[in-house]
């Protein structure tokens, strides 16, 4: 079997091996008395061409004479010579003569090669001769029970000596080093069993470990194993070659880390996150240890400070993680390397450190490299790399390698300030645009939550609203803004006045949202003309109006999520409300759905951030909210944390709004209702009632007022409307007088001139009432007012 299958024609035996050379015998007279095959070989002449003559006929220069002289020389001699070859060619040959005697008659062996065949040889012993006293690639020999049998100089320098490692196991020579490959067993015994056995060589494993004659520095060799046979082709052992690789794999080492940097430093816009990044990144391969010194101002996401020494008013970054953070005040003298570093924007080495380490633990660096973090023109804190442990210092490729990763984490920071300092802007924004407390109100309790979506997404636009109307009914709101951000935040505030002006309209659900769909598409339009996107496109919002009297709770939704309702019997169920389209994107009208909700009723109005997260779909967070909701006897403020905490844990991608109303009923003793005939002396009639009606509540200091106040509203319906008006008189935070007709005119409030009969009924209304309006229904109009009830009042 071919040994090297592979190999070009490898054989270190001499051409001037009996086994292979060309050999002849001369006697004492240099006539020839024996020819080898090998002979004819290389010069061509047969053996009855040339036995029994004189060998000088094979010569091509050297005259007779001294062949005779070397035939009878009585010691080895050597010589080169031109041989006459039998095709007429003249061959340079190396020849050895070596005197023979026997039984008396002298003779010479005569071995010859060709000269070229012997100086490729010598190449050969001179690249071995090379390869064991002065190459830089170590070689060393194992037998087949694995133990050192030798090794040439690179081996023996790195081992402190090879002889007194010759006959250990191979494990003996580097005991603490790894294998950073990890294609092949990790193991070096491993290793040279599997290359014995099967005869496969394993090449370029990577080893790391500390040499014998330099245990204090790591080195990094790249191994290889080969199987060595004998003759027969019997194992003889295998033998190792290590390169040392260090300054190559470091090299590879700092390319890695560069790549791993630009991967993972300043991707979380977060001030903290990105020094923890640099710290990760840095650690081991670079420094022992990475501390990062910043200005508050820098870590709070505000411009930092302009014209400050250096040195002054910075803090120590500690911690990996947002549970371990925390910081601790640093100050450098102006003579420090870090205040040099600082105030000249540049790289400072120090070569002897004398900062004692914080923890009294770590040991005392070594060798520090002080980095200013710099971007913008401006210089946001400091880098200091330190070494300990590991013996080297830095070197140059280190110094400009801690100079890249300090430029990319400046960056990072500098990112992760400017977004800290928008999202707190933004947070700002929303928190101000939000109700800042509920009102207080007889027609439902309420209490919300509002949690902000993860710094690293950005302030959503989620907002809710309690909205008092006329005739102690309530509108109720919440919608979603689509992205984050301040434009996010700003288009919220927008849409939640747009829906607050619209309700005190007494718009129904539908129609409200159908004009605020209008308006936003109106936007829309005349930003996309400007190239500008708007913000409010594709919002989703639900309205709902619920009135305390009748116990009627109607709603519509423009792409939002329908509320979840608990009655007092703690039945829960999702609201069979068909969404219509997001505002802005038009098609399908939008629809009212209304309900009878029993006193002390639950419902839940919710964004998309309570019920849907990455990890489970919207059903599910649905389900986990009603089956929170189910609890409705709890107070509202206990049922928010109980719905906020049941939330997936992890960061929020996205605001979560919740806004919880548990409904009330007004007693029927505080609503009076009477119909009128379209007559005008009723007039009297339903003043009469009021006067009474107030009288039996206790509130006959109001009796003059309210009494002219209905009298001129129901002259009013009276003159207008065809058919019988509706007189409602509340009794709730304030007194609510109210007229119903079946005209669809509204009432306008005008100054009557000096000479007018008439004109001067709803302006007295408005100037003796706290607040008037009117509303539409399906049958007519509502005309009401509002009186002010003086002193404490019981509701």
């Amino acid at each position: 079997m071919d040994r090297f299958p592979n190999a070009a024609d490898v054989d270190f035996h001499s051409p001037l091996d009996l086994s292979r050379a060309a050999a002849a015998v001369l006697d004492a007279e240099g006539r020839v008395r024996g020819w080898g095959a090998a002979a004819q070989d290389l010069l061509g002449h047969r053996p009855e061409d040339v036995l029994g003559r004189s060998a000088n006929r094979l010569l091509a220069t050297a005259p007779a004479q001294w062949l005779r002289t070397l035939c009878k020389a009585h010691k080895p001699r050597s010589a080169v010579l031109d041989l006459r070859c039998r095709d007429g060619r003249t061959l340079r040959a190396a020849v050895t003569f070596s005197p023979l005697a026997h039984e008396g008659a002298a003779g010479t062996v005569v071995v010859a090669a060709s000269l070229e065949a012997l100086r490729g040889w010598e190449a050969q012993l001179a690249m071995l001769q090379g390869l064991a006293t002065e190459s830089s690639v170590g070689l060393t020999i194992f037998d087949t029970d694995a133990r050192v049998v030798w090794g040439n100089v690179s081996t023996d320098l790195e081992l402190g000596g090879i002889a007194q490692y010759v006959g250990r196991p191979a494990g003996d020579l580097f005991p603490e080093g790894e294998f950073l490959s990890r294609h092949h067993p990790p193991d070096e015994d491993q290793i040279i069993e599997h290359v014995l056995s099967t005869g496969e060589p394993i090449t370029d494993m990577h080893y790391r470990g500390r040499a014998p004659a330099d245990p204090v520095r790591e080195h990094v060799w790249s191994c290889s194993y080969h199987r060595l046979l004998d003759a027969r082709g019997e194992p003889l052992g295998l033998f190792e070659e290590s390169l040392d690789i260090t300054e190559r794999y470091r090299a590879q080492e700092r390319l890695s880390l560069l790549v791993r940097a630009g991967k993972r430093i300043g991707a979380s816009l977060d001030v903290r996150r990105t020094v923890a990044e640099l710290a990760d990144v840095a650690v081991p391969q670079l420094a022992d240890e990475v501390l990062v010194d910043l200005p508050p101002a820098v870590i709070d996401g505000r411009q930092p400070p302009a014209g400050s020494a250096p040195g002054h008013n910075l803090l120590r970054m500690h911690g990996r993680t947002l549970e371990e953070f925390r910081t601790s005040p640093v100050h450098y003298p102006p003579s420090s390397p870090q205040a040099l570093s600082l105030a000249t924007s540049r790289l400072v080495v120090d070569a002897s450190p004398s900062e004692v380490p914080e923890d009294g633990r770590s040991a005392a660096a070594h060798s520090c490299l002080f980095v200013p973090l710099f971007t913008r023109d401006a210089v946001l804190g400091l880098a200091t790399f330190r070494r300990s442990g590991n013996p080297d210092p830095f070197g140059p490729e280190e110094q400009t390698l801690a100079v890249e990763l300090a430029e990319r984490a400046a960056v990072g920071i500098d990112n992760a300030r400017r977004y800290t300092g928008q999202h707190a802007a933004a947070l700002v924004l929303q928190r101000s645009l939000l109700p800042q407390h509920l009102p207080e109100q007889s027609a439902v309790e309420a209490a919300y939550r509002y949690l902000p979506a993860d710094s690293r997404v950005g302030v959503g636009g989620d907002w809710f609203d309690v909205i008092p109307l006329s005739g102690a009914r309530v509108g109720l709101t919440v919608g979603d803004v689509v992205g984050h951000g301040v434009h996010a935040a700003a288009t919220m505030g927008r849409l939640r006045a747009t829906v607050r002006t619209l309700a005190l309209l007494d718009l129904d659900p539908a129609e409200l949202l159908t004009r605020l769909d209008d308006m936003v598409a109106q936007d829309a339009e005349s930003q996309a003309d400007d190239g500008v996107r708007d913000e409010a496109l594709g919002v989703t919002c639900l309205y709902a109006i619920y009135d305390p009297v009748s116990g009627r709770c109607g709603w519509a939704s423009a792409g939002h999520p329908p509320p979840i309702v608990a009655d007092a019997s703690g039945s829960v169920a999702v609201s069979a409300l068909a969404p219509g389209p997001p505002l802005g994107l038009g098609g399908l009208p939008y629809e009212n759905v209304e309900l009878n909700l029993p006193g002390g009723s639950v419902v839940g109005f919710f964004t998309d951030g309570v019920v849907e997260d990455r990890r489970t779909d919207i059903d599910s967070g649905i389900d986990r909210l009603a089956q929170t909701l189910s609890w409705q006897r709890c107070p509202l403020e206990e049922l928010c944390d109980r719905a906020l905490s049941a939330m997936p844990l992890g960061p929020q991608a996205d605001d979560a709004t919740l806004l919880l109303v548990r409904t009330r009923r007004l007693d029927a003793d505080r609503v009076v209702d009477l119909e009128l005939p379209p007559d005008p002396a009723v007039v009297a009639h339903a003043r009469a009632l009021t006067e009474d009606q107030l009288a039996t509540w206790g509130l006959s200091e109001l009796s003059f007022t309210a009494a002219l106040v209905v009298s001129e509203l129901v002259t009013n319906g009276i003159r207008y409307a065809t058919g019988p008006v509706m007189l409602r008189l509340i009794r709730d935070r304030s007194l609510l007088c109210e007229i119903s007709d079946n005209a669809h005119t509204a009432p306008h409030l005008r100054r009557a001139r000096r000479d007018d009969e008439g004109g001067r009924g709803l302006f007295l209304v408005a100037q003796m009432s706290q607040r008037w309006g009117a509303r539409y229904t399906s049958t007519g109009k509502t005309i009401w007012a509002e009186l002010p009830i003086p002193g404490p009042c019981s509701t």
